[in-house]
């Protein structure tokens, strides 16, 4: 048995994140959940007392302070101790950037268990959920704030195993941003401010991951993108330099010719001979 306190809402499907299920309980001894196969992502964290969660063969014995990750289509099972019996909260969420969302914050299947000091502040993050339970915008928005703040108290705690995925992550978010801005006037310190970084230790981990400075993968990009509207359109070169991030055409012809070798114009004329 268990004196539950939740709340569920239809599963997202074409979302990118959307919250399923959110709630608190308070178990039985030996309260058991499962076998059970979720479709969708589930956290938990434990608030007081201990139990046993199972998944892959593996036993996880777990208290007061730790949390697990259930992922979808997995068979998994959860028990409360028979003398300290847990009380938990949890949250679950699906679309379709939730995988990319739990592998940032550095839980797997393989490494599903988390541990945090911050209890206080996620029983009020669901506390705060359960208290938005109605189908409306504003409650939406207010839940998966809470949402967030609840997965980035888990983030924090994991930090010490992040530094490289949160470096590609990182430099995944830059690339994004370039690819999405090449056309525009774009900076180092207005990258680094997108991805939330300094610009020293940016350009660092860009250098790192990519083999370029930011400055180099910008030019590269937008020379290859360049090289693309001559081969495959008519546009002027003019209009080619300014669709790709030249403020003057003469900027590109200078640059083009120290890449390729030719201007523009020939290199379009060479390939349509």
């Amino acid at each position: 048995m268990e004196n539950a306190v939740s709340f569920s809402l239809p599963s997202p499907r074409q979302q990118s994140l959307g919250i399923v299920t959110f709630g608190h309980s308070v178990t039985e001894p030996c309260h058991k959940y499962g076998p059970a196969v979720r479709s969708y992502y589930l956290l938990h964290y434990i608030l007081d007392g201990k139990g046993v969660f199972s998944v892959n063969q593996t036993d996880y014995h777990l208290k007061a302070g730790q949390g697990f990750l259930i992922e979808p289509d997995y068979l998994t099972t959860y028990m409360a101790d028979a003398t300290e019996p847990w009380t938990y909260i949890w949250v679950g969420f699906s679309g379709t950037e939730a995988s990319q969302l739990i592998a940032s914050i550095g839980l797997s299947q393989n490494q599903p268990v988390f541990e945090s000091t911050e209890s206080a502040i996620l029983h009020r993050c669901v506390s705060d959920m359960l208290l938005h339970n109605h189908s409306n915008a504003a409650d939406t928005f207010a839940v998966l704030g809470d949402f967030y703040r609840f997965i980035s108290v888990i983030a924090a705690s994991n930090q010490e195993i992040l530094p490289k995925s949160d470096g590609n992550l990182y430099v995944r978010q830059a690339a994004d941003y370039i690819h999405n801005h090449f056309a525009e006037p774009l900076t180092v310190e207005e990258i680094a401010h997108h991805v939330g970084l300094n610009r020293s230790y940016f350009s660092s981990i860009f250098k790192e991951q990519t083999g370029q400075t930011p400055i180099e993968y910008i030019q590269n990009f937008r020379l290859t993108k360049a090289a693309h509207l001559l081969d495959t359109s008519t546009l002027s070169i003019a209009a080619v330099a300014y669709s790709c991030g030249y403020q003057q055409p003469e900027s590109l012809i200078r640059i083009f010719r120290m890449r390729y070798g030719i201007s523009p114009a020939a290199y379009r004329k060479r390939l349509h001979l």
